[in-house]
């Protein structure tokens, strides 16, 4: 019927209506895949044409540069090229300047030749006149051998003229005797007037001949008559007084220095004995406080000689008798040397103190009193403590570490223990 067509009609139309919509759409989603294929197409291709582009900027700079390059070097080469033509000029310069002076050299060895013949001559000459020298030089050595051994016998014969004529004056030089005609004898000398003319004596004292004898022994002790003898006296005498005023002042100073050094040993020793009481008090404290008991004592070897005198150390430690260091542990006597130190620290502080690992051989009980010990003296002294003791460092007020980082050098790092917070410990 027709309601039953007009239905089908209606259904068909829906569907047809349905088919359209869902056509269109199918269209329209194939139009966007094409639309967003080519749209990526052409950005690749926009993003290829910048890269292009930008290549050939590259490139273009390149050819800039080269061009630039290219031009200097032609201009360099220009420039060698005029260097080459100037050093072919100054070779060919030089060629001719060697030229001229051969030719010179030639001219000279010409004019040097007969130089060297004379040369040749003169020094023949030389070597004859040397030879003639020579021969004069021993001849005239020969001459002064001669004369050496004339003046030598001149000096002998001379000597033993002095001599008679001193032995003539001392035994005919004083007085003269008369002789008379009868007596025997020798001929008396004529000497009256080369001496002085004296008394004629007619009559010999008998112990005449023992006191000439004696007179004579006095002379020859004398010795000979030095006429400067008065002025080298009196330079004698002033340089003894110069010396002896010297030396009284020598004795002065010596006086003077040992009253000095013993006025220095005298207070040395006060010093001394003030500075050791001192320490010595301090050091039983402070090991009293190290150890937690016991008792020590600083003690004198020879207590007469402060000068020279050594120091021992006599310690007791807590529940033990008294005994020296060299029975003590290793880490006892690192604590009572430490005391010690403390001990001298107190009587007299230093700006720094650095301490390189005395807390070693400690237990944990002696480091935590060293530890104290060590916070209270730092009031008055800095110190520096190497040390790996973890009781030890949280004493600390800055640690310095060295470390290896990853290029293997040495890196020191410090940190101050006043601005570590809790937080960074929980970081931690």
């Amino acid at each position: 019927s027709s309601v039953e067509v007009e239905e089908q009609y209606s259904q068909a139309h829906a569907e047809l209506k349905v088919v359209a919509a869902k056509l269109a759409e199918l269209e329209a989603g194939e139009l966007q895949e094409q639309v967003s294929y080519w749209t990526t197409r052409a950005a690749v291709a926009e993003g290829s044409l910048s890269a292009a582009q930008n290549k050939l900027k590259e490139r273009g700079d390149d050819i800039s540069r080269l061009d630039s390059r290219r031009v200097e070097l032609a201009n360099r080469l220009t420039e060698l090229d005029g260097g080459l033509h100037s050093l072919d000029a100054e070779k060919a310069a030089l060629r001719e300047r060697e030229s001229a002076l051969n030719v010179q050299i030639e001219d000279q060895r010409i004019q040097i030749e007969p130089a060297e013949k004379e040369l040749a001559a003169a020094e023949q000459e030389e070597t004859r006149l040397q030879e003639l020298e020579n021969n004069a030089q021993r001849g005239f050595a020969n001459a002064e051998r001669l004369l050496g051994q004339v003046q030598l016998e001149q000096t002998r014969k001379q000597e033993a003229l002095d001599n008679l004529q001193q032995k003539i004056s001392d035994d005919f030089g004083l007085v003269m005797f008369e002789y008379a005609a009868d007596v025997s004898g020798p001929v008396p000398l004529p000497i009256e007037g080369m001496v002085e003319q004296l008394p004629i004596v007619t009559e010999l004292a008998p112990d005449l001949e023992e006191q000439l004898t004696h007179n004579r022994a006095q002379l020859r002790r004398m010795g000979a008559i030095n006429p400067d003898a008065k002025a080298e006296y009196e330079q004698e005498k002033e340089r003894y007084e110069f010396m002896k005023t010297q030396v009284e002042d020598l004795r002065k100073a010596q006086a003077d220095l040992k009253q000095v050094v013993a006025e220095l040993d005298e207070l040395t020793k006060q010093e001394f004995v003030k500075t050791f009481d001192a320490v010595d008090k301090q050091f039983r404290e402070t090991f009293v406080r190290l150890f937690g008991g016991g008792s020590a004592r600083l003690a004198l070897t020879d207590p007469e000689n402060l000068v020279e005198t050594g120091i021992e150390i006599e310690a007791r430690l807590p529940g033990r008798r008294e005994q020296g260091l060299a029975l003590l542990s290793g880490g006892e006597r690192s604590l009572t040397a430490i005391a010690l130190v403390f001990a001298l620290l107190k009587v007299s502080p230093t700006p720094v103190c650095v301490m390189d690992e005395v807390d070693a051989m400690l237990d944990e009980a002696n480091v935590g009193r060293f530890r104290d010990l060590l916070v209270d003296l730092s009031k008055d002294t800095q110190f520096i403590v190497i040390t790996h003791n973890r009781n030890t460092v949280q004493a600390a007020d800055v640690i310095y570490g060295v470390t290896m980082g990853r290029d293997s050098a040495s890196q020191v790092i410090s940190l101050r223990l006043d601005q570590v917070t809790d937080d960074m410990l929980k970081r931690r």
